[in-house]
């Protein structure tokens, strides 16, 4: 197995993985109260073979927590919570990112805390309902849309939200500009209508993700910056338009030059989704210099197949984590998968479905 390219350090900005595995980031809504706890410390420690983890969608902002029980990373006891978590991985010698995820419009009110707003790029609902403990499910809101102020002070949060990232102590942060959220509502002119120089053309649709990404990597370091794209996704709402390859090499070759650590772009085909097309990746991956990690759907040959190529220089996992949470181990010694996947506690608060699943050598034969 030493010939395969998955089980081969790689260096990623500021650190070096001890594999090119990465675990992607998935929602869990563990957080009670939004608070990362010893649960939360636990379920990821148990997944620390992975060469990288990138954390569930964590809100930079009252106003970003549109699910119910995902975790926060503005207030001291959100930090103090996530410490608990790093320290976890960093015991077993693994590293972690934080997701930065602000929902935007993917929000009810009965999930934020109190004086928070569901706040987009513009005035426009998503299609669909919302989970909320209080109500179950409730159509998705009409947003507001944000002010000049208040895209600065949004700016603001993301900066914040990656400094306590480093006070916590994570590897660095991934900006989530994917699956529909905030960044990815500003990248669509369906989403974003906006008429002053944040809407419109590619450039100024662009602008908010970039400055972001340009503030975060000035305030922690380009070398622990990251961020998640999915172009052609169709996640909350995000129906397609015409300039999305246009929008997306652009948006590549933009981060290209902030020299941030990682693009980790996401194929959801596997789930149902249009496949992003192959001449989008080359597109990306010639754009953009630093490291490129692909995800969606993947099992260890096409992982492995992804890095031989040079397409991607790591490879990400999502689903089989959870129910794995041995998964290299598994990959490199050629044991079965487990295929008991609990899909109905994907989202349910407590250990069942999360910390409970056991690794390969606690299976009866």
């Amino acid at each position: 197995m030493a010939s395969y390219k998955l089980f081969t350090p790689a260096k990623v900005g500021a650190i070096t993985l001890k594999n090119r595995i990465v675990m992607a980031p998935m929602t869990r809504s563990r957080a009670i109260g939004n608070i990362p706890n010893d649960l939360i410390a636990e379920y990821y420690g148990q997944r620390a073979a992975a060469g990288l983890i990138v954390t569930e969608g964590t809100s930079p902002s009252p106003n970003g927590l549109g699910y119910a029980r995902i975790p926060g990373i503005f207030s001291q006891e959100q930090v103090d919570g996530w410490k608990k978590v790093t320290s976890a991985v960093h015991a077993k010698g693994g590293k972690i990112y934080v997701q930065l995820m602000h929902t935007g419009r993917i929000s009810h009110v009965l999930n934020l805390p109190a004086g928070a707003e569901v706040l987009a790029p513009s005035a426009v609902a998503a299609a669909g309902q919302m989970w909320t403990d209080s109500a179950q499910m409730q159509d998705n809101p009409t947003p507001r849309a944000l002010t000049s102020e208040e895209l600065q002070s949004t700016k603001a949060e993301f900066v914040n939200a990656a400094k306590n990232a480093i006070e916590a102590g994570f590897d660095g942060v991934e900006l989530h500009g994917a699956n529909g959220y905030l960044l990815e509502q500003f990248l669509s002119p369906i989403s974003n209508i906006r008429t002053d120089n944040y809407g419109g053309s590619i450039e100024n649709r662009a602008r908010f993700v970039l400055e972001v990404a340009a503030d975060v990597a000035a305030a922690i370091g380009a070398d622990k910056t990251g961020i998640r794209l999915s172009p052609y996704g169709v996640a909350s709402d995000m129906p397609h338009y015409p300039e999305i390859d246009a929008t997306y090499t652009y948006l590549a070759t933009e981060l290209n030059k902030l020299n941030i650590a990682y693009i980790h772009l996401v194929d959801h085909s596997a789930m149902g989704a249009p496949a992003v097309p192959v001449e989008i990746k080359q597109a990306i991956r010639a754009a953009f210099k630093n490291t490129l990690i692909l995800a969606g759907g993947l099992t260890r040959e096409t992982g492995e197949a992804l890095l031989e190529s040079g397409l991607a220089d790591l490879v990400a996992f999502g689903r089989p984590f959870i129910n794995n949470p041995d998964l290299v181990e598994r990959f490199e010694s050629n044991k079965p998968l487990s295929t008991d996947l609990q899909f109905d506690l994907f989202y349910t608060p407590g250990e069942k479905g999360y910390t409970d699943y056991p690794v390969y050598q606690e299976q009866p034969a």
